[in-house]
């Protein structure tokens, strides 16, 4: 009997489970979109619905194997991925109590209240665990201390989205080192809790359960998980990873020097490094690999896959009609019309996300500018692009950033993701950075990293890079074109400058800025 790998990834947008032959060939894929709303009572929250949600995922395992008429006897492991940063607490019994996604921002005051007790603490424990109190559990714990003391008393354990995926199947928990490093309470280099962390910010020291490594087994699916999924009982299920972390094993990127572009609800930029070394200015992001021995300098672009989502949903409804009829992606369609569309967009140019500054993040109100009265050249596609590029140019802003922290940057990117499915994204990430671009047959890299880790820990691939190494393919490759080169380096400063005067404007509060960190 043929054996197969099941992922379960819990993006931002989306929740998919994903079902893969041994060779890392895409067998099936059954999705969710799932949204995470603002309990109106804290702005700036996010709140993680962890009942609703688990129906979506279930059901997308339930669906996957259905679609593809796979046995569940087949599915050799399984196991799972998520965006990062999103924390859920647990009581003594097990049943989840409180929870937030990644970009919660409700922690304004506990941020402040960090800072007052010691202005030079969040330095300090970046150098140690690679994280602000930007996203971290630090504040949101705090928070839940603050404002939910019922909650606080109840809590006996800190978990993330992934570990929580696998604690659903198997009643198994535990946490890895990829996702739980996003915390900023593990040490980079030891990989593992750092409970003085937690007190030095006045917290309890008695939540942080057992870490297992990514790879191994942490348990086996049982009668319930069984139950709500339709995967049979028993069935090994494998400690994953992060997102980016598990993105980078699936394109074949376990080694130090290696860089990943993923594009989805937000875009990384990762650049894998043989040291837990953090960046003197406090400016970047350094989390632990899935890989051994490995981390990566992280910086993170804001959003481009919801303003994708954004205007496709505000402005393109007729081809979003014509997609329907045809059968076909909207985004398919769009693509071809912006591709018409010169390099550098006429000059004109978008302001959404910034260049990562870790240690004060924030971003200017989402603009547009540099556009004239004339249809014909400024079109709805003409804005399209113009957020196409916009990305781009941050993915360059992060490679010079990342360059200026470590001292070296990547002969070459591979770019995964759903954005990766447009070969015009991909031409201008090629064009704008000047690098060449490999797309992966398996666009979905990060549950593929996901199987790959599923099939180690079951002994299918000898190693985590044995197993990338033979299943990674590449589709295609996108050399940059010269003759866009000028034109995108004018664009680039012109955005630069651009930007600062957004920036300015927004931190002057004349302007909404698109997002702030908790406390700034």
């Amino acid at each position: 009997m043929e054996k197969y790998l099941l992922a379960m990834d819990a993006g931002t947008g989306s929740v998919r489970a994903v079902i893969f032959s041994t060779d890392g060939t895409q067998v099936g894929v059954a999705q969710q979109e799932w949204t995470h709303n603002e309990d109106p009572r804290w702005p700036g929250s996010m709140d993680f619905a962890w009942e609703h949600n688990w129906d979506l995922a279930r059901g997308c395992v339930r669906d996957v194997l259905a679609k593809t008429g796979i046995a569940p006897e087949s599915i050799a492991a399984v196991s799972t991925t998520c965006m990062r940063e999103g924390i859920l607490l647990y009581d003594k019994d097990g049943n989840e109590i409180w929870a937030c996604a990644n970009v919660d921002a409700r922690s304004d005051d506990e941020v402040g209240q960090l800072i007052a007790m010691n202005p030079e603490l969040e330095a300090e424990l970046y150098r140690e665990s690679g994280q602000t109190y930007a996203l971290g559990a630090l504040p949101r714990l705090l928070w839940v201390k603050n404002k939910m003391p019922e909650v606080y008393e109840k809590t006996a354990r800190i978990g993330m989205f992934n570990d929580w995926l696998i604690y659903k199947l198997t009643g198994e928990m535990a946490i890895e080192p990829s996702n739980g490093s996003t915390t900023g309470i593990m040490d980079l280099k030891t990989r593992t809790w750092d409970p003085s962390i937690a007190e030095r910010c006045g917290l309890r020291t008695d939540i942080f359960g057992p870490v297992k490594e990514c790879g191994e087994i942490a348990g086996h699916v049982s009668a319930k998980g069984a139950a709500d999924t339709g995967l049979a009982e028993g069935t090994p299920v494998v400690v994953g990873g992060g997102d980016c972390q598990l993105g980078m094993i699936g394109v074949n990127a376990c080694e130090p020097g290696q860089a990943g572009v993923f594009g989805g609800s937000f875009w990384q930029y990762e650049f894998n490094t043989d040291s837990g070394a953090t960046d003197p200015k406090c400016r970047v992001r350094v989390n632990c690999h899935a890989a051994p021995g490995v981390w990566q300098y992280e910086a993170l672009a804001f959003k481009p896959g919801l303003v994708m989502r954004w205007f496709r949903d505000g402005f393109c409804q007729a081809e979003k009609e014509q997609a329907k009829a045809e059968g076909r992606d909207v985004y398919d369609i769009m693509n071809e019309h912006a591709k018409d569309i010169p390099a550098g967009s006429y000059g004109m140019l978008c302001c959404f996300s910034d260049v990562m500054n870790y240690i004060h993040w924030t971003h200017a109100a989402p603009t547009f500018t540099n556009f004239e009265l004339e249809p014909e050249k400024f079109n709805k596609y003409t804005f399209y692009r113009a957020i196409l590029e916009n990305t781009a140019l941050l993915v360059r802003g992060h490679i010079e950033l990342v360059r200026e922290a470590t001292g070296n940057e990547p002969d070459e990117l591979v770019f995964a993701g759903g954005a990766s499915k447009s070969p015009l994204w991909a031409q201008i990430v090629a064009d704008v950075t000047g690098k060449r671009v490999k797309v992966p047959v398996v666009k979905e890299a990060t549950a593929l990293g996901a199987a790959i880790l599923a099939g180690y820990g079951v002994g299918i691939y000898p190693s985590i890079a044995e197993g990338a190494a033979s299943v990674v393919k590449w589709d295609r490759t996108f050399e940059p074109n010269p003759d866009n080169a000028p034109v995108y380096e004018e664009l680039y400063q012109t955005w630069r400058k651009v930007y600062k005067q957004q920036f300015e404007l927004s931190e002057a509060g004349v302007t909404k800025g698109m997002w702030r960190a908790p406390g700034l």
